[in-house]
């Protein structure tokens, strides 16, 4: 949910202001990749397909998914994903895998407390096995690692940009935030230090 509705036509706008403030090259690079997509959550077949291709990124990396109509009462049951939400959401379940140690990764939520989407919201509190501050750093890492995926794969990562609130803070730690987030997922090897440019048409 954004918390500070952008308006249409003021959107072009705020976004070069946050721009203006991404000294690291590394930073512009990934902030323009994600520019570059859409703003709009894919509908119809489009969502169908960037599903797919979420799904597929799941398989690549080895990890379960549960078959259709299971209904699992989390994104990520210690087990395997729900494979019938949005792209965006499946990769952003992706990178809280890739991002967990170990002992995490077999704890529904990955042991951070309940998400958006968790109905066993009680299992999920119970099972929760880091403290607030690791559970932000990792929600951050996961939103922004799932972000520069949906830019890689050509669907609209500018949407959940705005929408997991990365402008929040303008005038004050958004975009120092950003990059502080980008360093940690370079350091641990997950993105290269400039990632690549989405291989799609640009904006």
């Amino acid at each position: 949910m954004i918390l500070t509705p952008i308006p249409p036509g003021e959107l072009a706008a705020v976004l070069d202001r946050f721009a203006a403030q991404l000294a690291d090259p590394a930073a512009r690079a990934a902030f323009a990749a994600i520019r570059a997509t859409s703003a709009e959550r894919a509908a119809g077949p489009a969502a169908v397909a960037h599903r797919r291709a979420a799904l597929a990124m799941a398989g690549a990396r080895g990890i379960a998914v549960h078959p259709p109509g299971t209904a699992p009462g989390f994104n990520w049951d210690g087990a395997a994903l729900d494979g019938e939400t949005e792209a965006y959401v499946i990769l952003h379940e992706i990178a809280h895998f890739v991002l967990a140690p170990h002992e995490r990764r077999f704890l529904p939520d990955f042991g951070l407390g309940p998400g958006p989407d968790t109905t066993e919201r009680v299992a999920a509190e119970r099972a929760v096995a880091a403290p607030v501050a690791a559970r932000d750093a990792d929600e951050a890492a996961a939103s922004l690692l799932g972000i520069l995926w949906e830019a890689e794969l050509g669907q609209p990562a500018l949407a959940s940009f705005l929408d997991q609130n990365w402008l929040e803070g303008l005038e004050r730690s958004a975009a120092a935030h950003f990059t502080a987030v980008l360093r940690r997922l370079a350091a641990a090897g997950l993105i290269a230090a400039a990632p690549p440019a989405t291989t799609q048409s640009r904006r």
